[in-house]
């Protein structure tokens, strides 16, 4: 265009020096400034003109549903909010704005049918903290496009034919907290903006909803937080029903997560088979593919173990405070992790209970509750416990045995039994503790039919051992004892109660 202009000018020049009027001259000589305006304006854009086209309100420059094609220039250094929306432009270039706008915080292009971001459409307003692209035709997002936004905070993608999101799309934005990228048709879920250390810190919101998804990594998914997955929404996508699927979005329904909460209607997936019916995800365990009741599990441990009990808010950057059952409070001695977490262990018995982890913050509250149940065995019971269990019962077994052969089968020695006369009582011994050192050194006698006091159960011993426990035989005989026949009468009806069914302990 600009060469058409260097033409004309070309031939007024050699018209004039030919002698042409100048008359007929003159309307291309006028026309010659508009062409030149014209292609400035293709270039960089027409003149901001806050009267006629745009509204200008001190910091506030609005220019919507205008049928813009191109950006005005100059803008004001201090604008801080720039609205663009329902026009018609459909590239934006680097050289959209000729001068850095510092203090620009918020640029709206929404409903403007664009095609094309130049990778450096962003160096000269690097303060932008929300930037709206919806409702346009951007087809992919390529490398690091964003980067200079290194404060930006809400990013809104959604409403455009985006199947193309590069890795490295989203790479620069520290500061990002919510990211829109809804109802376009992207086919791969994007876990590198939620997962551990490729994961944007700041993100908080995730909508990946209504695009061409078809399958999701579950395992990754129930890893998260649940700050994360309270905001993490990926319902109306293509999915295949399976039991995992169920599986993960009942337990964020029975956590109250809002992203299954407040679109539990539109969390559905396509059963297997021609027709590709679609049916709720919260229905698989009723009808379709029997899958199991979701339910809310405790913790358990064995004995001896450490166990850490997280305290999983739905919302980041709460204080936690712990208390233990019994409504007692932390003490100082327990250890509690970066997170909020609390690790109790070695576990005991008395160990199980409900734990309360109170987590509150300026705009939120939430109390979360832990039941801990510790079994009373080691972590290694099972096949080893049983055996344990089995080895206990041989042993009550053999030890019964025992006791039935030394009843039963062990010779009669009593004088009751046949063949034995009360002159072999003699043969047992049995040994006393008397309670006064007087009383045993005078040896004196005992009432008849009260027998002795303090007796053991009664051993068979060789009649010539003097000494039991460490104390002479009180009933040995010798020269003082062999005239009283009264109190050898009364021993051997003492001991005469061995010959009972029962071992009796005298």
């Amino acid at each position: 265009m600009m060469g058409g202009s260097l033409w004309i000018s070309h031939g007024a020049t050699e018209a004039l020096f030919n002698g042409r009027s100048f008359i007929a001259v003159l309307p291309l000589a006028l026309l010659l400034p508009t062409v030149r305006v014209s292609a400035q304006t293709m270039m960089i854009g027409g003149p901001l003109d806050c009267e006629e086209t745009c509204v200008c309100a001190s910091n506030i420059v609005s220019c919507s549903m205008k049928n813009l094609t191109y950006v005005p220039t100059p803008l004001p250094t201090y604008t801080a909010v720039l609205d663009l929306s329902f026009n018609s432009i459909t590239r934006l270039r680097a050289e959209w704005t000729p001068h850095s706008l510092n203090r620009l915080h918020s640029l709206i292009l929404s409903h403007n049918n664009l095609t094309f971001l130049s990778s450096e459409a962003f160096v000269s307003v690097t303060k932008l903290r929300y930037l709206d692209l919806s409702f346009n035709s951007l087809r992919q997002l390529d490398e690091c496009i964003f980067e200079p936004l290194e404060h930006l905070e809400v990013l809104l993608l959604y409403s455009n034919c985006i199947s193309q999101v590069n890795r490295a799309a989203f790479s620069g934005l520290d500061n990002l907290q919510r990211l829109y990228l809804s109802q376009n048709k992207i086919s791969r879920f994007p876990l590198e903006l939620v997962k551990n250390r490729t994961r944007l810190e700041a993100l908080r919101l995730l909508d990946v909803s209504s695009n061409k998804i078809k399958a999701l990594p579950l395992s990754d998914l129930k890893a998260l937080p649940a700050w994360i997955k309270n905001s993490l929404y990926f319902h109306n996508n293509p999915l295949p029903c399976t039991c995992d699927l169920h599986d993960l979005v009942a337990h964020w329904h029975l956590k109250a997560l809002s992203s299954t909460m407040d679109f539990k209607d539109s969390h559905t997936c396509l059963l297997p088979g021609q027709q590709k019916e679609k049916i709720a995800i919260l229905d698989l365990d009723k009808h379709y593919l029997n899958c199991s009741e979701v339910k809310v599990m405790d913790k358990s441990a064995y004995l001896e173990q450490r166990l850490v009990l997280d305290c999983d808010s739905r919302e980041r950057d709460m204080m936690k405070n712990w208390v233990l059952p019994g409504n007692i409070s932390l003490s100082p001695a327990m250890e509690t992790l970066y997170d909020g977490s609390l690790v109790i262990g070695p576990l005991k018995a008395e160990d199980s209970g409900v734990y309360t982890c109170y987590a509150t913050s300026d705009s939120f509250n939430e109390t979360l509750y832990v039941t801990v149940t510790v079994f009373n065995s080691t972590k290694s019971g099972g096949l080893e416990n049983l055996k344990t269990a089995y080895t206990t019962l041989i042993a009550c077994l053999v030890s019964l045995v025992m006791v039935l052969i030394y009843l039963y089968l062990t010779p009669c020695r009593c004088a009751c039994c046949p063949g034995q006369g009360l002159e072999k009582s003699d043969s047992f011994h049995s040994s006393t503790v008397s309670l006064s050192q007087a009383h045993e050194e005078t040896g004196q006698e005992r009432g008849v039919g009260r027998g002795f006091a303090y007796r053991h159960v009664a051993f068979m011993q060789p009649k010539d051992q003097l000494e039991q426990n460490g104390r002479l035989n009180p009933i040995e005989e010798d020269e003082e004892c062999q005239g009283d026949r009264e109190r050898r009468r009364s021993d051997a009806e003492s001991v005469s109660s061995v010959c009972s069914d029962t071992p009796m302990v005298v």
